[in-house]
C-alpha cells in the first residue's frame, strides 16, 4: 500500500534513477514520462499540451523534473500544473523573473506547490542557523563547493554548484553579505560554509560530513504543504539564488533577499 502521494519522474539520467529509487525506497507510487523531449516539428502549445496529457495519464499528483536546464524546464512545471500536479524541479533555475511570476501565480490559481529541489537546506545546523540568525547583522557568508568529477552538462561552475551554496545562504541567513563563493569541478571534493562576525570565523558546516537524509527529508516537507500553506523553496525563493549569484558575479553586494 502506498504511503504518500504518487509522483511520475522525468527524465532518463542518472538522477532520474537515484530519485525514482528514493522515492520507491520511500514507499512511493513512481510512474515514468514516456517521451519528455520536444520535437523539432512541436510549437510551443503543442509541446505542453502533449507534456499535459503524458501528466494526466501517470495518474501522479506530483511531477519531478530531473531534467537538464533549459526553455524546456518552464514548459514542464506549466504543463505539470495545467495537468493538476504540483511540480519539483532540480537546480540550478534559469528562467527569467517574467516567466517565473506567470508560473507562480499559474501555481496560485490551481492551488498547486511548484519548488526547486535546494536539499542541503535540509540540514539540522543549516535549520539551526535560520534558528538563530536569520535576523542577525554583520555576518559575512562564504562557501566552497568543489566536486572531483568533470560537469556532465556543460554548465558553469558557479551556476551549478553555486546554488547550492547560495540556497543556503538566502534560506539561513539572509541578511549575510556574500563574501567568497569558490565553486569548481575536477577538484578533491570539498562542500563547505561559513559565516563570519566582525571579520572572525563564526559557524562552519561541512556539508560533505552529514548523512543525514535530507532528500528523504525535502519529499516529506514538500508533501506535508500540499494543499496547505506555501512552500519556502519555491520558484520566487529560486530566482532570489539566480539573481544572488548574478550579483556575486558582478561584485554587487547590495542585494539582500529577506
Amino acid at each position: 500500500m502506498d504511503s504518500g502521494p504518487a509522483y511520475v519522474v522525468v527524465g532518463r539520467g542518472r538522477w532520474a534513477q537515484r530519485m525514482r529509487e528514493i522515492l520507491l525506497g520511500e514507499n512511493r507510487r513512481v510512474a515514468e514520462m514516456p517521451e519528455a523531449r520536444r520535437n523539432a516539428v512541436e510549437s510551443d502549445s503543442d509541446y505542453e499540451a502533449r507534456l499535459a496529457e503524458g501528466f494526466r495519464k501517470s495518474n501522479a499528483r506530483i511531477a519531478w523534473l530531473c531534467v537538464p536546464p533549459g526553455p524546456h524546464v518552464c514548459a514542464m512545471v506549466k504543463a505539470g500544473i495545467q495537468a493538476g500536479l504540483n511540480v519539483v524541479a532540480e537546480k540550478p533555475w534559469f528562467a527569467s523573473p517574467a516567466e517565473t511570476a506567470a508560473l507562480l501565480a499559474l501555481a496560485r490559481r490551481a492551488a498547486k506547490q511548484a519548488a526547486i529541489h535546494y536539499e542541503y537546506c535540509m540540514l539540522d545546523e543549516v535549520e539551526s542557523w535560520r534558528r538563530q540568525y536569520a535576523d542577525m547583522g554583520g555576518l559575512d557568508f562564504s562557501g566552497t563547493f568543489h566536486h572531483s568529477r568533470p560537469s556532465h552538462l556543460a554548465l558553469d561552475a558557479l551556476d551549478n554548484l553555486g546554488t547550492h551554496l547560495v540556497s543556503i545562504r538566502n534560506f539561513a541567513v539572509p541578511s549575510s553579505r556574500v563574501i567568497a563563493l569558490d565553486c569548481a569541478y575536477g577538484q578533491p571534493d570539498e562542500r563547505v560554509v561559513r559565516i563570519e562576525r566582525g571579520g572572525a570565523p563564526f559557524r562552519r558546516i561541512d556539508l560533505l560530513s552529514s548523512r543525514e537524509p535530507i532528500i528523504q527529508r525535502f519529499i516529506g516537507r514538500f508533501e506535508s504543504a500540499l494543499d496547505r500553506e506555501a512552500f519556502p523553496l519555491d520558484l520566487n525563493f529560486a530566482l532570489q539564488v539566480a539573481e544572488e549569484i548574478a550579483a556575486f558575479r558582478r561584485g554587487d553586494d547590495s542585494v539582500i533577499h529577506r
